[in-house]
């Protein structure tokens, strides 16, 4: 197994390098892939910092990434359901740390808007 830095998965993804993006390919499309929970993390935040691709979009193309044969990633439950969660507009991030979160009641955070996007789901989330 081979595992993947966010740069091959934003080549992948964007082919903004013709030639390390047909390297991307290849070495994906040839399968036994890992990729980790930290790559993805820091690959949402390039696509949507760096190239300004918004969040529910880059969550969609990350789900079809993860979704290649071949592709094996670290926390397959976990990255499921913070790509839902981005999908519905929460912030990918927060996402991830509210499912490592779920054996907590609460996360303490002074980030507003994480607080506003977990209103209502199992693990509160407060200011401290």
């Amino acid at each position: 197994m081979r595992a993947v830095d966010t740069n091959v998965v934003v080549r992948y993804l964007t082919g903004d390098d013709p030639d390390q993006a047909a390297r991307a390919r290849a070495a994906i499309g040839a399968g036994d892939i890992f990729v980790s929970t930290t790559v993805l993390l820091e690959s949402e935040w390039v696509l949507r910092s760096v190239y300004g691709f918004d969040g529910r979009k880059v969550a969609a193309a990350l789900r079809a990434f993860l979704g290649l044969p071949g592709v094996t990633v670290e926390s397959p439950v976990l990255l499921a359901e913070a790509l839902a969660r981005t999908e519905t507009g929460m912030d990918f991030a927060d996402a991830l740390h509210l499912g490592a979160a779920a054996h907590c009641e609460t996360i303490l955070t002074f980030d507003r808007k994480f607080i506003e996007s977990a209103s209502g789901l199992s693990v509160r989330v407060s200011e401290p």
